[in-house]
């Protein structure tokens, strides 16, 4: 694919880098190629050209890559084992217990008494009244008006002119060189040596280990009787009342006491932990160094000199002159009239009628009831009998009932629980692990460079000459 485009590519050079033939005096202007020639009676004659083509030829060439070879080795290394081992601490701990007490708070209620009442309010409403007003606002109409307008274009004219292009053209000249190289030959070389090597073995040993367990106790404790309160009324005492002539009881005052339930003992089950030692039996192994002698390659590099032709080629610079036609694009101006319309928004006035409300306040009044507590006094007769059968006129004051609102004063029992900070203490099995050092083998990866030889296949180009026929037109005669 590349010695193709390779060859289309010298093809194209050598078209551009024949001489365009060029003529004067065919009527009065030049001749080039391709175009059609002003006489019509002319000589065609067939020539052989040298062109200089190229052609890419695949050459082998040896060369050396380094290779890497992975070899094992063992190694002794220094680990840490963890063992894990029981141990028991003290922790102190802090528990809040609820301990209740028993409160008093004394408190005023007020009593209503409630009267109905007039009065008069004035208040103040907004009617609406309505108003025809106008108004006059100005609106715009369009009108249409026709102009006319000049404008110049540029209206472009193409002239065709000739002109001579001077170029360079880069012409291949090889050559042959002779290189010396150093090329590293790898040689193996097989050599022993002893190398120390571990065995684990499999030792019995005896340990004490810790165990964790529990056991339950029953405590007993004593919880203290609920409190609380109940009102009892005194005993009462009996009067003579003169107006009804006869003994009337009065009750006594009702009086709170505050009772307490008898306190009651219960039962609980702890659990109480436990750690006990006990032995057993383990294994471990340990590493056993042993020997064992190993038979490894080893590779060195020998260097070797070698020679090798190869060609340079070199661009040498030559100067050409060829003739070409282009064409120049020139604006010429030119006038024109277009005919276009204008829109004008001339005012115009108008008048509309609209209502507005307008709110006017008035005054009026309206009777509300409401009641009133208040305390007012009543005098009252009444007549009695006594033991002289004599009239007579006494007058005697009644007792009535006023509601009013008198503060009164209460007192109520309340229990609060308040939390008391309590220290206890409790022991807690925990593990530590504690390192042991210990030693094993591992075994080692490590890569041994080497030197492989391998051909690669390049492609080099060369240059060859060839005759290739061209047709050259004779001038008329």
């Amino acid at each position: 694919m590349r010695a193709k485009t390779a060859l289309q590519a010298l093809a194209a050079i050598a078209i551009v880098m024949l001489p365009s033939a060029a003529w004067a005096g065919y009527c009065g202007a030049a001749r080039y190629n391709g175009c059609t020639p002003c006489c019509p009676q002319r000589q065609c004659c067939t020539v052989m050209k040298t062109v200089k083509c190229t052609k890419w030829v695949k050459v082998q060439e040896q060369r050396c890559r380094t290779v890497y070879d992975r070899v094992c080795e063992d190694k002794v290394v220094n680990c840490t084992k963890y063992v894990r081992e029981q141990r028991q601490k003290e922790v102190c701990y802090t528990v809040c217990k609820p301990v209740w007490e028993t409160k008093q708070r004394t408190y005023t209620v007020c009593k209503p008494v409630w009267e109905t009442r007039q009065r008069q309010v004035n208040y103040t409403v907004c009617k609406p009244v309505w108003e025809t007003k106008q108004r006059t606002y100005t609106v715009c109409k369009p009108v249409w008006e026709t102009r006319q307008r000049t404008y110049t274009v540029c209206k472009p004219v193409w002239e065709t002119r000739t002109k001579e292009i001077p170029y360079t053209v880069q012409k291949p000249v090889w050559e042959t060189r002779t290189r010396t190289y150093t090329v590293n030959k790898p040689v193996w070389e097989t050599r022993q040596r002893e190398e120390t090597y571990h065995v684990r073995v499999k030792v019995p040993y005896t340990k004490t280990i810790q165990v964790r367990g529990h056991r339950w106790e029953t405590q007993t404790y004593t919880v203290p009787g609920k409190t609380f309160t109940k009102t009892v009324r005194e005993p009462g005492t009996y009067s003579y009342d003169t107006s009804k002539c006869r003994c009337v009881y009065c009750p006594g005052p009702c009086v709170t006491l505050t009772c307490q339930a008898p306190d009651r003992t219960c039962c609980k089950r702890v659990r109480i932990p436990t750690c006990t030692e006990k032995t057993i039996n383990c294994c471990r192994y340990e590493c056993e160094p042993r020997t064992r002698t190993v038979c490894y390659k080893v590779c060195k590099m020998v260097p070797e000199t070698k020679t090798c032709n190869y060609k340079v080629c070199r661009m040498e610079c030559e100067q050409r002159t060829r003739t070409c036609c282009y064409k120049v694009c020139k604006m010429v101006p030119e006038t024109k009239t277009c005919c276009y319309k204008v829109c004008k928004m001339v005012p115009e006035t108008k008048t509309c009628c609209y209502k507005v409300c307008r709110m006017v306040p008035e005054t009026r009044t309206k009777t509300c009831c409401y009641k009133v507590c208040k305390m007012v006094p009543e005098t009252k007769t009444c007549c009695y009998k006594v033991c002289r059968m004599v009239p007579e006129t006494r007058t005697k004051t009644c007792c009535y009932k006023v509601c009013k609102m008198v503060p009164e004063t209460k007192t109520c029992c309340y229990k609060v629980c308040r939390m008391v900070p309590e220290q206890r203490t409790k022991t807690v099995c925990y593990s530590v692990c504690k390192p042991v050092c210990t030693q094993k083998t591992v075994k080692v990866w490590k890569c041994v460079p080497r030197q492989v030889p391998y051909t690669v296949t390049k492609c080099v180009p060369r240059t060859y000459c060839k005759q290739v026929p061209v047709c050259v037109c004779c001038p008329c005669n």
